[in-house]
């Protein structure tokens, strides 16, 4: 019978994914099938329902909303080139410097606005023209976009350790924060190091030494866009206060910054960015609330267990279940974008690795670097497609061109899962 509840939940839902359901549908539709193998179909539709409604009354998921919110005011808010301008400060001087630069503004403006795609449409979008301009391959460049905006996904504030953090079980939100850091550095200097060895080949330019006006103007505009990051992150480990109230703080500094300071943003574009943003947040919340009767699902029909056991069967030597893991997250990241994956695969995952003694807080981040490899690859990744579009090439030009930063990508993920400290060092530094 476990097997069958298993074989009901995963095949009806991939063949609904296969034939053009919406995701969030076929999360909903596969998790009422296979509760219908339990109980009736009234008690069946009650019991979903019920679930979706319960997973969605969190006082922690007030945060994707307000994040969101942040992110659009920002997107349109003249933060964008301001980081451009800073990241020439930092990364001028280096071989194909404006590659550099566009790796720098995505990390930079990832942290602030929490979004890859957010992030790859704005910087992308900035940093192609002036890359094309100083004899860039495009195809390089928007290699260069698509796989560094990814890094704003483990840099916080990152919405997808907020909904880690609620599967999870209540895992730290701050702890998760702060462990994301410096595999998020770590991640954009990877492929900067990648980024410089075949500039370096080809000849690409390094931008003319700024003037000492010029590093003072550029850094004094930027110090208010980042601030953000000193006032969310200073405030959840200071204790002032948590991750859902810094969500709030974030849209009311955004705000102020875009409207009142930079003065890109008119009050007449307000009610289009928050209609932008709730429905993002509309698309974001159902996953979760369709997810959370899927979880029921398969926690009713001990189907995390059953793959733990097998996995277990396989090998108890934590590396090689780490190992497995990885790989499969890694195909699922090819299919599935990073929501849905991280809901549907974290409560079938996540007994596997404590059992193994694996913090979980490491383990969020493992599995959201992983998931973040995804939105980068062919044929779903929301990354390769925005990275395409804003760059002017098509998707069969960037392959061959992604191929040495996905390498280095993979390496620096290897990295992450093997050496816990790598994540745990600034939680244990600033949390104890």
């Amino acid at each position: 019978m476990d097997w069958q509840v298993l074989i009901v939940l995963f095949g009806s839902f991939f063949v609904l994914l296969g034939i053009g359901v919406p995701v969030s549908f076929a999360i909903g539709i596969s998790s009422l099938l296979t509760i219908l193998l339990a109980l009736p179909m009234d008690a069946a539709i009650a019991v979903i329902s019920q679930k979706m409604a319960t997973g969605l009354d969190s006082f922690a998921l007030l945060a994707i909303p307000f994040f969101i919110l942040a992110g659009n005011i920002m997107n349109q808010g003249g933060i964008a080139m301001r980081l451009v301008e800073f990241a020439k400060i930092l990364a001028g001087r280096l071989p194909g410097s404006l590659a550099h630069v566009n790796i720098i503004a995505n990390m930079l403006f990832g942290a602030i606005s929490g979004s890859a795609v957010a992030s790859g449409a704005a910087i992308g979008g900035t940093m192609a023209p002036l890359q094309k301009k100083e004899g860039y391959d495009p195809a390089f460049s928007a290699a260069v976009n698509i796989t560094s905006c990814p890094t704003g996904l483990l840099i916080p504030p990152s919405n997808a350790f907020i909904v880690y953090s609620l599967i999870s079980g209540g895992t730290s939100v701050g702890a998760l924060f702060l462990a994301g850091y410096i595999p998020g550095i770590l991640m954009g200097l990877g492929l900067m190091l990648v980024a410089a060895i075949i500039s370096k080949r080809r000849g690409y330019t390094i931008t003319i030494k700024p003037t000492r006006s010029e590093v003072f103007k550029k850094t004094f505009d930027a110090i208010p866009s980042l601030g953000l990051i000193v006032v969310i992150m200073g405030g959840i480990v200071g204790g002032i206060f948590t991750a859902t109230e810094a969500s709030a703080i974030a849209v009311v500094y955004t705000f102020v910054l875009a409207v009142l300071v930079y003065k890109e943003v008119s009050l007449k574009q307000l009610p289009k960015i928050m209609l932008e943003s709730i429905v993002t947040s509309s698309i974001v919340l159902l996953l979760i609330g369709a997810s959370m009767g899927m979880s029921w699902a398969m926690s009713n029909a001990d189907i995390p267990y059953m793959i733990s056991d097998s996995l277990l069967e396989l090998s108890d030597n934590p590396y090689i279940i780490l190992l497995l893991i990885t790989i499969i997250l890694l195909i699922v990241g090819i299919f599935m974008d990073m929501t849905p994956a991280l809901l549907i695969f974290t409560p079938i995952f996540l007994p596997v690795v404590t059992e193994l003694g694996i913090d979980p807080v490491h383990f969020g981040i493992v599995i959201v670097f992983n998931l973040a490899i995804g939105i980068c690859t062919p044929p779903v990744g929301s990354a390769l497609f925005i990275g395409c579009s804003v760059g002017g090439v098509k998707i069969t030009d960037v392959l061959k061109p992604l191929i040495p930063f996905y390498a280095i990508l993979l390496v620096t993920l290897l990295l992450v899962t093997y050496i816990p400290q790598i994540s745990l060092f600034l939680p244990e530094l600033f949390l104890g």
